[in-house]
């Protein structure tokens, strides 16, 4: 019998990369180290074109034997690394990466340690248990951890908050990484936006299926702009126009429909 055949379920990881030169060992590290229980895992990485090094580490990465079977704290871990031929941005690395995922449930991971994988288990449970189809961390419920710096924190509520608005969902956190779905669920969705549109536009969308979609606490080390953060006020621009793109105005469509 096989290591898949053993597990339960499988779990599909996808991180999007971009010059994370310092962090991505590590992230997997921290990764490897998690236990799952029931859970067999592959791991989809892509890199969206790096120039700081980060391409070329992966390159010799996906060489290795441990990309193919790597270790892991509950059994072997299968990698595969994907490479944009130019910097498409996250929301593109990150339907490359669906498109690659084989797993029962996807969840996203970026590569900059702000989130902590520790938090899969609590994630990723609901989905096992037939309680939801769509699971978001958030960085705002009962959670010790540090919320990130106050303009990225006043930003991100008043984000979630316009984004209830429009999509009806109950959210604390819209803008958080950390997502899990059903493969089927996500796989669904026809996504366009290329760059960090991605959280808002994924949100409108999954709220329109009108799945089952649960929040749970998860652990936030923000970063500040020098040490690495990507994000700026053009893609909070951005958002807001998603928010309206995908929720209010689609919603205004249908009702005219109906």
């Amino acid at each position: 019998m096989t290591e898949r055949a053993k597990e339960r379920f499988e779990l599909s990881v996808v991180i999007p990369v971009y010059n994370e030169q310092g962090t991505w060992r590590r992230l997997l590290e921290r990764l490897e180290a998690v236990e799952l229980p029931g859970l067999a895992r592959q791991v989809v990485i892509v890199d969206d074109c790096s120039s700081d090094g980060t391409r070329r580490e992966l390159e010799e990465f996906a060489r290795s034997a441990s990309a193919h079977d790597g270790p892991g704290a509950s059994g072997p871990i299968r990698y595969r690394v994907l490479f944009h031929d130019r910097n498409r941005g996250k929301g593109a690395a990150l339907r490359t990466g669906f498109a690659a995922a084989e797993g029962d449930f996807v969840i996203i991971q970026d590569a900059d340690l702000e989130y902590d994988p520790n938090d899969y288990p609590n994630l990723v449970q609901p989905l096992i248990d037939g309680l939801a189809e769509v699971v978001y961390g958030s960085r705002f419920l009962d959670s010790p951890s540090s919320k990130g710096y106050w303009k990225n924190y006043a930003a991100n509520r008043f984000l979630t908050g316009l984004s209830n608005l429009t999509t009806g969902l109950k959210l604390t956190d819209m803008e958080t990484c950390y997502k899990v779905f059903r493969r089927e669920v996500i796989r669904s969705l026809r996504l366009e936006q290329d760059r960090f549109g991605f959280e808002p536009e994924v949100t409108a969308k999954v709220a329109r299926l009108g799945v089952r979609v649960m929040e749970r606490p998860i652990r936030y080390h923000a970063r500040t702009h020098e040490e690495g953060k990507k994000i700026g006020w053009k893609d909070g621009l951005k958002a807001i126009w998603c928010i309206f793109r995908y929720g209010l105005f689609h919603r205004r469509a249908r009702s005219g429909q109906d």
